[in-house]
């Protein structure tokens, strides 16, 4: 019996590469191989070499092939889901000149508020893009560089988002997804293209982007020779023109036109992120305003401190990350990277309410609640960006689907439980962004829509957990403190230089 047809599914986010390997018929997961990357800065400055994604993604697919043992003739696909908005510059021979600007790095503070202004302010900017500039998004580092590195700036003969970069080396084309691109702040989610004079705004000649494919499931290419014999894979197989992660996720969870439609998704990761795919254009400066991978929309909103800030504080405290408690009085605002919704760019860690009968475990777990409290208090937007009344008694009843590495800890699931009083889903697959572009390679391969391919897949029975009885005390307690010291302790009036 010939072996079963098999896709590729690559995540590679801040901290790994993930290759998976996918059975195309059943959705079965044959395999993970993983490669670690490094992130680099200090003082605001996230940095990694786009070489080492390259170097990672090479390991990850030969390790992949060993441990699930199917026959490299047996791929017929492969797609890329990449961490968003990083800034990747190329010179003439496509070779970075310089580390790649993370999404997580927030020296471009500045520079987004100052695009901000030049626009017209916040909604000039939603009404063409979705989104408004934070120091996360694309556009924002571009103009850091143009003022800080204005001699690599000049240089650049191309500029990529990281999954961009990976895409091409594998087809040879450059080419990227709406998805991805609605990151940048230079795609207008309005017109479906990159926007003429946002451009001129920040000085990038259009041949210097990649040409934006119909969908992040577009057969854009092939795999070349030099690629083929890098990854021990056949030339000529399908190459998808890949996504960004949280849209890869969204497929990955059969989120789309095909699927479930403005139904919440907490992602709980290095960042936390609450998003939904949408038929409603999305238009508020309280989100980023994303394409989907598949044609609709993915309104999202991302926070910069989830699970490493959690277990930044465990550490500090000498506690393993599962011996937490309920925080009491104390509240803490996990802030250790500046954060990104809210907009604090310039913020650092927030403690308050120490009593003399505080424990270590309520430290631990007012760090939890301020981590959730955070992502959550933006899924009211959310639904209200996806044309839905957040009070409406059926709206609040739509569970919450739980991803990311801290749908797997039990501290991180009761307390989303208990803040958010919803009944939570954790879906029984952790590699979620990984199967998610396995969908887009299946479907470049098959010609399928990615959303029909995943949600045919049988990835495992998901955990159904009933709502408990909302902490409304928490919760106010903590948005209190949030909402005033978002000033002058939080950094909102700092200067941004």
């Amino acid at each position: 019996m010939p072996p079963p047809a098999v896709v590729i599914g690559v995540d590679s986010s801040t901290q790994s590469t993930k290759a998976a390997f996918v059975d195309t018929g059943t959705g079965r997961l044959l395999a993970v191989g993983r490669a670690p990357h490094v992130v680099t800065g200090e003082a605001g400055a996230r940095e990694s070499d786009p070489e080492v994604w390259w170097q990672a993604l090479r390991d990850a697919v030969a390790a992949g092939l060993k441990e699930s043992g199917v026959p490299a003739a047996a791929v017929t696909g492969i797609a890329v889901a990449g961490q968003q908005h990083g800034l990747v510059v190329l010179d003439g021979t496509g070779r970075p000149l310089r580390p790649a600007l993370l999404w997580n790095d927030t020296r471009s503070a500045p520079q987004a508020a100052a695009l901000t202004t030049a626009l017209g302010g916040a909604e000039a900017w939603t009404a063409r893009t979705g989104s408004v500039p934070v120091a996360a998004m694309t556009a924002s580092k571009w103009q850091w560089l143009r003022e800080n590195e204005p001699e690599n700036a000049a240089a650049a003969a191309a500029i990529r988002l990281p999954h961009d970069f990976l895409t091409e080396r594998l087809s040879g084309r450059a080419v990227t997804d709406p998805g991805d691109a609605s990151g940048t702040c230079w795609y207008s989610t309005a017109t479906g293209a990159y926007d003429p004079e946002l451009l001129e705004l920040l000085g990038i000649e259009p041949a210097l982007l990649p040409e934006v494919a119909a969908s992040g499931a577009a057969r854009i290419g092939s795999l070349t020779a030099g690629a083929a014999e890098a990854l021990g894979l056949p030339a000529g197989i399908a190459v998808a023109a890949g996504t960004g992660d949280n849209m890869s996720a969204a497929v990955g969870l059969g989120l789309g036109g095909a699927g479930l439609l403005d139904h919440p998704v907490l992602s709980l990761g290095t960042s936390g992120t609450v998003f939904a795919a949408s038929r409603t254009r999305p238009a508020s400066a309280a989100l980023s305003g994303f394409a989907s991978a598949d044609g609709t929309y993915l309104p999202l909103a991302c926070t910069l401190n989830c699970t490493l800030a959690v277990d930044k504080v465990a550490e500090l405290l000498g506690l393993d990350r599962a011996d937490a408690a309920p925080g009491g009085e104390a509240v803490l605002l996990p802030y250790l990277d500046g954060e990104r919704t809210p907009d604090l760019p310039t913020s650092a860690g927030l403690l308050t309410g120490l009593r003399h009968d505080t424990t270590p475990q309520q430290l631990l777990g007012a760090a939890y609640e301020g981590a959730v409290f955070t992502v959550l208090r933006a899924l009211d937007a959310l639904l209200r960006a996806c044309g839905l009344d957040p009070d409406d008694p059926e709206v609040a009843a739509r569970p919450l689907l739980l991803i990311g590495g801290g749908a797997q800890g039990r501290q991180w699931v009761e307390t989303v439980r208990r803040l958010s009083g919803r009944p939570v889903t954790v879906p029984s697959s952790g590699e979620l962004v990984a199967v998610g572009a396995a969908a887009l390679a299946a479907s470049a391969a098959t010609g399928t829509d990615p959303v029909t391919v995943a949600t045919g897949w049988d990835t495992g029975e998901a955990l159904q957990l009933e709502a408990v009885e909302r902490d409304l005390t928490a919760w106010a307690r903590i948005g209190s403190v949030l909402d005033r010291a978002a000033g002058p302790l939080l950094g909102a009036d700092r200067p941004r230089d």
